[in-house]
């Protein structure tokens, strides 16, 4: 079995019932890449066969950046054209690429799920900086705030906080227990993770309580207070994207992004709409760029990943 069969298989179980400070960083901008202006930006492009995509990470140039379950891969695609290349080898087979997220610098901070893993890859030269190993867990998904890099963990009631001095340069590990609201259940529980509107806290999808939802943390104390989402549930949340008061959360065996607006404090949430397309095949995570949302097709319902297996990414419009 692939490295991450056993808990992405039990992930698909239990849901199935940051920019970069130039264009030169990243080797052109979107006129660089060759791009004819009169030629509409690709809606879907091919990842490499085999690749079992999950996160995604975008910075100040139009590139989509996507970690490989198989084996830590990090794949660069131009979003002007859709084609791309490996720019940082992974770790190999055990040490997949799931959350992601990438700093001014050209740093991008990878969850290394069952690995137990965070790591700091630099994408401008493909060198693995940071692997930091904080064992029997599930690392999940990321995001940056001043100061820290804050990781989920999926099979864990905690927060991992990675410290980052001034320059973002990364520091010490420490782990945060959560508490309050949250509820861990019997088995794979957090996922996405984003700051609230005015900063102040975080929000963190928990599949298990009230039939999956989110919760506010308060990054000092790690008290968990449940987000009001009036009826609106998120059994199959996965990665989530904030965009002033507007939450993109992706529902990913509904094939489905749900839109939320917050309030400031993120203590309360309206669902404005639901985002569907038929190119969907279990998105994941979601960036954006423009007017346009891009998710990583991670295709969890196949159940033995091969070498020829196809996997893509897809655009739709922001709303």
């Amino acid at each position: 079995m692939a490295p991450t069969d056993r808990s992405f298989a039990r992930r698909a179980f239990l849901t199935g019932s940051t920019a970069l400070a130039g264009a030169a960083l990243l080797g052109g901008t979107a006129h660089a890449t060759g791009h004819d202006p009169a030629r509409p930006w690709p809606r879907r492009f091919g990842l490499p066969d085999g690749f079992q995509p999950e996160g995604i990470a975008i910075g100040a140039a139009p590139y989509a950046y996507f970690g490989s379950l198989a084996n830590g891969d990090i794949y660069r695609a131009a979003l002007a054209t859709g084609r791309g290349s490996v720019v940082a080898k992974g770790l190999g087979a055990g040490h997949p690429s799931v959350g992601m997220r990438l700093d001014r610098s050209g740093r991008l901070f990878v969850s290394g799920g069952d690995s137990g893993e965070i790591r700091v890859v630099d994408v401008r030269t493909g060198e693995t900086e940071k692997v930091y190993d904080v064992g029997g867990t599930f690392v999940n998904d990321v995001i940056l705030t001043p100061g820290a890099a804050w990781f989920t963990a999926s099979f864990q009631p905690v927060l991992h906080r990675l410290a980052l001095d001034r320059h973002g340069r990364p520091g010490a590990v420490e782990t945060l227990p959560l508490s309050g609201d949250w509820e861990q259940g019997p088995d794979f529980t957090a996922n996405g993770i984003e700051r609230t509107p005015d900063g102040s806290a975080l929000l963190v999808v928990n599949a298990f309580a009230n039939g999956g939802g989110l919760m506010r943390v308060d990054p000092r104390t790690g008290t968990a207070r449940a987000v009001d989402l009036g009826p609106a549930r998120l059994p199959n949340g996965d990665g989530l994207l904030l965009r002033g008061r507007t939450l993109y959360a992706v529902q990913q065996w509904q094939n489905a992004i749900d839109v939320f607006r917050l309030n400031a404090a993120g203590t309360e949430g309206t669902a404005v709409a639901r985002i569907t397309d038929p190119r969907f095949r279990i998105p994941t995570t979601v960036v954006a760029w423009g007017d346009r949302l891009y998710l990583p097709n991670a295709r969890f319902d196949v159940e033995q990943p091969t070498p020829d297996t196809e996997y893509d990414a897809v655009a739709v419009d922001r709303v």
